[in-house]
């Protein structure tokens, strides 16, 4: 579509990233006579229903294409676009775009460390960091940088970065894909679009993430989580198998980057892990405190539960993706979790998938609740600690998992010895 074309132009969804649209906008030569509308369901609950009357729609991550009225707004020719299209667009330097079901954010933040420790102009954005359309002013031809991007931020991106990274892929926001196929075909746009220039760096043996591999025109790296370069597994000083192996795919683009063995260890060594990402808290009488609230699918609970070499409790659940909870399931019975602690929305689905485990469920209806009878478990059954690994997504009772976060730690420090 021709700038000089456009008219009217609608900023779909008005958080973060929508303000970042908006600020961008407002001082881009191409838009200073374009009549700019923002639509926000905190505004207008009919946010939606005039789509087709603009030329282009900035779409923000959280409104999936798949609603009905975005559909009908596309097949009337009107263009949708987004904060990720505009700073790809615009964006000097050499872009790493790392993608995956999970592990996103600590890869991004595992490289950043390592490109730190080697002293590179390097920025961190995307779903972690900063708003990437403020970096913009900011950036030289020599500047990296790391973007976490999700499915939302990925799908029909007509851009694809110099450097992909794809993680292992399985079952998440299947509420708003319709299915596993359209999920793993969103993230392919992190492929799709590459030169014969670009390099894709792909989790061996995760037969998505080859699928998505296989997308693009360029060199297709597999990568060996077995086989890791600079480093050995006691540096990467958070836990869990599953941070290790993505301590391995960061090593991996740093030696592609021309960092050393020294650089990449020190990059691993300084990283001690995200916030609400298995995040220990604290001791109560013994019992350690682990947040684990951005896990929102069941593997990521899995992985959780992995980790607990000693005896545990586990508090889980939140509202309902459309998951099978059933992997949970094998990994309690295979694990020395003692009881599990289950709240929101999806509490029914969950009890009944992973139903006939030797571990005891208890049903609760808040995160105080829950706190509370999983410290007092704790306490009776002389477990090691309790882990709160939801598994599921925070919107039935919390704004968002970081405030799901918040409030978990806020009741673990206000627990008394």
């Amino acid at each position: 579509m021709s700038m000089k074309n456009i008219k009217k132009v609608a900023i779909l969804g008005h958080g973060k990233e929508g303000r970042s649209v908006h600020r961008f906008l407002r001082t881009s030569p191409s838009y200073k006579n374009a009549q700019i509308t923002i639509l926000d369901k905190k505004n207008n609950p009919e946010y939606l229903t005039h789509l087709d009357e603009y030329d282009i729609v900035f779409k923000t991550p959280g409104i999936p294409y798949a609603l009905p009225e975005i559909i009908k707004a596309r097949k009337k020719g009107v263009c949708f676009s987004s904060a990720t299209e505009l700073f790809f667009r615009h964006a000097k330097g050499i872009i790493i775009g790392i993608t995956g079901t999970k592990g996103k954010g600590t890869t991004a933040t595992m490289l950043y460390a390592i490109l730190k420790a080697a002293k590179k102009d390097v920025y961190l954005a995307g779903n972690i960091g900063a708003p990437m359309l403020g970096l913009l002013p900011k950036l030289k031809k020599t500047s990296i940088i790391i973007l976490e991007l999700s499915s939302f931020q990925l799908q029909y991106l007509p851009y694809s970065p110099h450097i992909a990274v794809v993680l292992p892929i399985v079952p998440d926001h299947l509420d708003a894909h319709k299915t596993f196929r359209e999920y793993v075909d969103a993230k392919s746009y992190i492929a799709k679009n590459q030169t014969k220039k670009d390099i894709v760096f792909y989790a061996k043996g995760n037969l998505s993430a080859v699928r998505v591999a296989r997308k693009s025109a360029g060199i297709k790296k597999v990568v060996d989580t077995a086989k890791p370069y600079g480093f050995e597994k006691d540096d990467v000083r958070v836990p869990g198998i599953h941070n290790y192996e993505n301590a391995v795919m960061a090593s991996s683009v740093a030696a592609y980057m021309k960092c050393t063995a020294g650089e990449i260890k020190r990059g691993i060594r300084s990283f001690r892990g995200l916030p609400y990402h298995l995040e220990y808290i604290r001791s109560v009488n013994g019992i350690s405190f682990y947040n684990d609230s951005a896990s929102t699918n069941p593997f990521a609970t899995v992985a959780a539960i992995r980790t607990e070499k000693e005896s545990g409790i586990l508090i889980m659940g939140g509202k309902d993706k459309n998951f099978s909870y059933t992997v949970v399931k094998k990994a309690l019975d295979e694990s020395r979790i003692k009881a599990v602690i289950i709240l929101g929305e999806n509490t029914e689905k969950v009890c009944k998938d992973i139903a006939g485990t030797v571990v005891p469920l208890v049903p609760v209806d808040t995160l105080f609740n829950a706190v509370h009878k999983a410290y007092k478990r704790a306490l009776a059954q002389k477990a090691h600690s309790v882990i709160f690994s939801p598994g599921a997504a925070s919107f039935d009772m919390f704004e968002n998992a970081k405030e799901r976060g918040k409030q978990f730690t806020t009741l673990v420090r206000g627990l008394k010895f």
